[in-house]
């Protein structure tokens, strides 16, 4: 698992979470993690790959 930025719907603020990379159903990349504040479902969309 990788730390990564992103933002907390539920909270209303950026916040960093341990998640792990997922391939979304269009192609991109995205990490997928929980908050770990109030345990809602974070996404990060991610760039290409090099």
């Amino acid at each position: 698992m990788a730390t990564y930025n992103g933002y907390c719907v539920k909270c209303r603020d950026k916040r960093d979470f341990d998640g792990q990379e997922v391939e979304l159903a269009n192609g991109r990349r995205a990490a997928q993690g929980s908050c770990p504040t109030c345990g809602t479902k974070m996404n990060r969309i991610l760039g290409k790959k090099t």
